[in-house]
């Protein structure tokens, strides 16, 4: 993926199954109005970004107070998901919001008061389970990932 990220409007969200107690809502993406035929895990589409010609991170929720968890998902017009990981814990509640696209990362802010970067690799690096990931982060068992997602807390106001 040759990254030049930029955020877009093009990507819209129509729901397949609604959240329930036990998993979250299904919905398939559409990009310019077309169909894609990949379905990811959210209900309200927060913001989607361009990534390159094929790709895009798209940030979900699923409008549940008090549960609200972040699913930042990467796909792959060609190949479908390519990577998912959520942001949040159980009772924690918390908005997207200040969303910063810059050249080759993602900043924004959402639990805790701290200001997230996910960055999108060209190619999957290393990752180590369980160490790799800060505080809250929940991904699919695995070595590699194309996302490295790092929290700062926000700088306090002076």
């Amino acid at each position: 993926m040759g990254i030049v990220m930029e955020q877009t409007l093009s990507v819209k969200l129509v729901e397949k199954s609604k959240a329930t107690d036990f998993q979250q809502a299904v919905s398939e993406v559409v990009i310019d109005n077309i169909p894609t035929g990949i379905t990811i895990k959210g209900q309200v589409l927060e913001a989607s970004v361009k990534v390159d010609n094929d790709g895009y991170i798209l940030f979900t929720t699923d409008d549940v107070i008090f549960e609200e968890l972040l699913t930042v998902t990467l796909i792959s017009l060609s190949q479908g998901i390519v990577e998912s990981l959520q942001v949040g814990n159980a009772y924690s509640s918390g908005s997207f919001e200040a969303l910063s696209v810059n050249h080759k990362t993602i900043e924004f802010n959402f639990i805790g008061g701290s200001v997230w970067t996910i960055k999108v690799n060209d190619t999957p690096k290393l990752r180590v389970p369980f160490f790799s990931d800060p505080r809250g982060v929940k991904r699919s068992s695995g070595l590699k990932a194309y996302l490295t997602i790092d929290a700062k807390p926000s700088p306090s106001p002076t």
